[in-house]
């Protein structure tokens, strides 16, 4: 969701939505409010599409454990706009491009396309979308140069849940953050969101601001030099969005040419594996993540929480820890941008909340 506050109770209240309709009007809701009418429109139609009897209206309604969380109907308006991209299917472009909004209309059609392609949609169910989104890198890189003012400014990265590594690779982009820019001019991934709040600019990179490295993980990565994984990709994205799309097509250009250091694992076994390597002296090691935290397991959470606290007692002011996080606050539901830090000094661990962001980087709200 955007800047916009959820109605009362939050994001965990939200979360607990178990009813079919409510989810599904609550996702369609989320989708309008983030200027995405024509996906909202495919959303709202899965309540008519489960009165069918196709395999798809079986799952849905036979669907075990929270809707929201598991993002169930993205998983299939991510099948439905993959027709449309392969050619397999054009009778949803209307509707993608804002030619057909009857909503009715939209509803028929939409029970029309699951119903000839009723097995070939199924496995889209399986697995939770894929919305790697480079927009969100802006608000990451933001809070790097933020640290860089605190801590060395050469650092040493590891990102979870990265899906295809499309931020994992945030040092080959230009940003332009406000009246603050930093990267290469010539990057065929040039990030400018819209800047807000009235509170001035990131602060300019230092001379030694520096990426040395980043690793990252995924349980399900995408590899984006494969064509077939890219335009799965690409299913995600909303089609409300052209500018995404854009962003896709350089971050699939970049990964030819070097792919991202993306590895297949838990991000809990991940975080234990980067904490323990040998961390440079005078430089700052630091974990980053984009809207995924919610879709870890509890437990998950806990313990990389319980390893990260861990291993800030151990830090120093040559060798700093620092955690930055663009995610959704489960009481707000504003999607913010916080950080901490660790370097042996009184306010270790402190949270910082420097921004709040759109969810897919349209713009960023600058706090300082």
């Amino acid at each position: 969701m955007s800047g916009n506050e959820a109605s009362a109770g939050g994001l965990g209240a939200v979360m607990d939505i178990e009813d079919f309709a409510a989810a599904i009007d609550w996702q369609a809701d989320h989708a309008e409010i983030n200027h995405a009418p024509c996906t909202a429109r495919i959303i709202r139609a899965l309540t008519k599409v489960i009165e069918g009897e196709t395999a798809c209206a079986r799952r849905m309604t036979s669907w075990q454990g929270l809707s929201l969380k598991d993002a169930m109907p993205l998983r299939i308006a991510g099948g439905l706009h993959s027709l449309s991209l392969t050619g397999a299917d054009d009778r949803l472009v209307p509707v993608y491009s804002g030619e057909i909004t009857d909503q009715a209309q939209v509803s028929q059609l939409v029970c029309s396309v699951i119903k000839t392609h009723d097995h070939t949609l199924l496995p889209w169910f399986d697995g939770p979308p894929q919305t790697n989104e480079a927009g969100r890198s802006a608000s990451i890189m933001a809070g790097l140069l933020w640290l860089a003012h605190q801590l060395p400014a050469r650092f040493e990265l590891f990102e979870l849940g990265a899906s295809a590594g499309v931020n994992t690779m945030l040092e080959r982009y230009r940003y332009t953050l406000g009246d603050t820019k930093v990267g290469s001019a010539s990057s065929p991934m040039q990030i400018e969101p819209e800047w807000r709040g009235g509170r001035g600019s990131v602060p300019a990179a230092p001379d030694d601001f520096e990426i040395l490295s980043v690793h990252a993980c995924d349980v399900a990565p995408i590899d984006l030099s494969d064509e077939a994984s890219a335009l799965k990709l690409k299913s995600y994205v909303w089609p409300d969005a052209p500018g995404r799309m854009a962003r896709i097509d350089a971050a699939v250009s970049l990964a030819k040419d070097n792919p991202p250091n993306l590895v297949e694992m838990d991000a809990g076994e991940f975080v234990e594996q980067r904490l323990a390597a040998p961390q440079t002296s005078g430089t700052t090691r630091a974990m980053f993540h984009s809207i995924m935290w919610q879709y870890l397991p509890e437990r998950t959470q806990d313990a990389i929480t319980e390893r990260f606290e861990a291993a800030g007692k151990r830090a120093s002011a040559d060798a700093p820890l620092a955690w930055v996080a663009l995610e959704t606050d489960p009481e707000t539901f504003r999607h913010e941008l916080k950080v901490r830090s660790w370097n042996g000094s009184e306010d270790d661990g402190k949270f910082h909340t420097l921004a709040f962001a759109h969810p897919h980087g349209a713009w960023v709200e600058w706090l300082g």
